[in-house]
């Protein structure tokens, strides 16, 4: 019988659901001011970034996460060419955007600095130089704040944050406040993009609050999911706008965008599988018609 190894990476889903998976190495183990830091080695997944005790990406599977979230708002736009990013500190959804050839400038804020130069020393397979890129345009503050005193506006905004702990830093980035503002912050043709966390049974509450929360701001809104294994099963996604709705493309006109547009291959996203991510299962579809909860500043979401 092979060794069973000793060290493992616990992360509480649920109070009553752990996910657990093996360390082979602990590579960084730091506080920032707003969090905690880890970057995990695996033999499962390869290197992992973990804030504040939660997975938010690993090197095996994180083109699922970033190319599910990224392609299809960028697709849906008729011609995007500038894009703003809040989150996102590895670099990766970045890496994504860059890789669409009308793309001018992108606008990427995270709050905090030392995650993103962590993850340049222990990950920079995920970046692959996107922060070098001449069209980025890389801040550290609020992006609450930044969008509140911009004159700018975008054709594309996707959301890259944490999940909204209590304590954490971003859960005042999926109020109905903040959706209404950030409406304002788009073209006319504008489309946003955001992670919208678990769609597993056991933690779908999230999911469903944030599409009827985009609902009150956006006439479209066209909630996703995708299989993504360290996160230990379906993640959604939505994409929200005034008028583009990605469920309206044929698999062979998202091939076509993608074969004009993007500037290398994918290993996830094409025609077949866009299709896939927006058959959300019956179970989640009616959840989402029945449960209506709207995510406010004064009662905010919080995940465990």
């Amino acid at each position: 019988m092979k060794d069973i190894p000793t060290m493992w990476f616990s992360e509480h889903v649920t109070p009553h659901f752990i996910q657990q998976f093996s360390i082979s190495d602990v590579l960084y183990n730091g506080e920032s001011e707003f969090q905690s830091i880890q970057i995990l080695d695996t033999p499962g997944f390869g290197k992992c970034l973990i804030l504040d005790g939660k997975i938010q990406c690993s090197e095996s599977d994180e083109f699922i996460y970033h190319e599910a979230l990224v392609h299809p708002p960028m697709l849906a736009h008729p011609q995007p060419e500038t894009v703003f990013i809040a989150g996102g500190g590895e670099g990766a959804t970045l890496r994504e955007v860059l890789a669409h050839k009308t793309v001018k400038k992108a606008v990427m804020v995270d709050l905090d600095k030392k995650v993103v130069d962590v993850c340049k020393e222990f990950l920079p397979s995920l970046s692959q130089g996107a922060f070098d890129d001449s069209r980025v345009e890389l801040l550290h503050t609020d992006a609450m704040k930044y969008l509140e005193e911009t004159k700018e506006k975008f054709d594309v905004v996707i959301i890259d944050l944490t999940e909204p702990l209590e304590e954490g830093p971003s859960y005042l980035l999926y109020t109905r406040e903040f959706y209404h503002d950030l409406r304002e912050k788009l073209t006319s043709d504008g489309v946003v993009a955001l992670q919208a966390g678990s769609t597993s049974m056991v933690i779908s509450f999230g999911f469903v609050a944030v599409a009827n929360t985009l609902s009150t701001a956006f006439p479209v809104v066209a909630p996703y999911q995708a299989e993504i294994p360290s996160f230990g099963g379906s993640w959604g996604f939505a994409v929200a706008s005034q008028g583009s709705d990605p469920r309206e493309l044929s698999p062979e006109e998202v091939d076509r965008r993608l074969s004009s547009r993007v500037s290398k291959p994918l290993r996830f996203y094409d025609g077949l599988t866009h299709c896939g991510m927006y058959t959300v299962p019956k179970y989640l579809r009616e959840e989402m018609a029945r449960e209506k909860r709207i995510i406010t500043k004064d009662q905010p979401l919080f995940t465990y």
